[in-house]
């Protein structure tokens, strides 16, 4: 099964030697809804039109390349009553459950290990660190390779978007220009319909990241 863009990101937004996240579950969350997306727009599963969006080809049992989280997200969007805009469904996918899955994926490929441990000595968490670090660092070959000035793919410039969106670029790659990072997350060398793809994700990802965040805030006010 191919590794989808959210995996990717889930893979640059760990640390492989002890696999603590580089940013908080809030932003991840919603970077991992916004690739889930962004991915099911380039297959042509989605249509983005119009600033929502809607289902186009559900998936055939037994096709090639499907992916079970993806089926499952399209399962929702086709489901739904009327076309929603990005930002909601961000919102609606925001899911730490979805996230543990994504990761236990990973572990069950023998890409990360999963290992539980107690922060301060009394609090128990699951980290994933690398256990074969080769996907991980091919992944960020590829970003850094488009970063210091080839032209990207679109798989690469929506992970690209992303971890702009979420703000993680500058974790991982701290050394990467913020000029040419922008001008990727911004799709000015995309056509049209990948451009919008960029620029309706990554906006739905910081919306989805400041909603969640206000939620949080507010649940534990009262």
């Amino acid at each position: 099964m191919p590794v989808t863009i959210a995996e990717e990101l889930l893979l640059l937004a760990h640390r492989g030697a002890d696999g603590r996240p580089l940013i908080g579950s809030t932003e991840l969350d919603a970077g991992i809804a916004g690739a889930l997306l962004a991915e099911l727009a380039l297959t042509g599963r989605i249509d983005l039109g119009d600033k929502t969006i809607t289902a186009r080809r559900p998936a055939v049992p037994g096709d090639a390349g499907t992916d079970p989280e993806l089926d499952t997200v399209l399962a929702q969007i086709a489901t739904q009553s009327r076309p929603r805009k990005p930002e909601w469904w961000v919102r609606k996918l925001h899911s730490a459950e979805r996230r543990k899955r994504l990761l236990r994926r990973l572990a069950a490929r023998g890409v990360l290990d999963e290992e539980r441990v107690k922060v301060l000595g009394l609090f128990p968490v699951t980290r994933y660190p690398e256990r074969d670090p080769e996907l991980g660092a091919a992944v960020r070959e590829r970003v850094w390779y488009v970063l210091g000035g080839a032209d990207p793919d679109e798989r690469t410039a929506v992970l690209i978007g992303v971890l702009r969106a979420c703000r993680l670029d500058r974790r991982v790659f701290p050394g990467a220009d913020r000029k040419r990072v922008k001008e990727i997350a911004e799709g000015d060398w995309a056509s049209t319909a990948v451009a919008r793809t960029i620029a309706s994700i990554n906006t739905a990802v910081i919306a989805g990241a400041i909603a969640a965040s206000t939620a949080a805030t507010a649940a534990g006010a009262s």
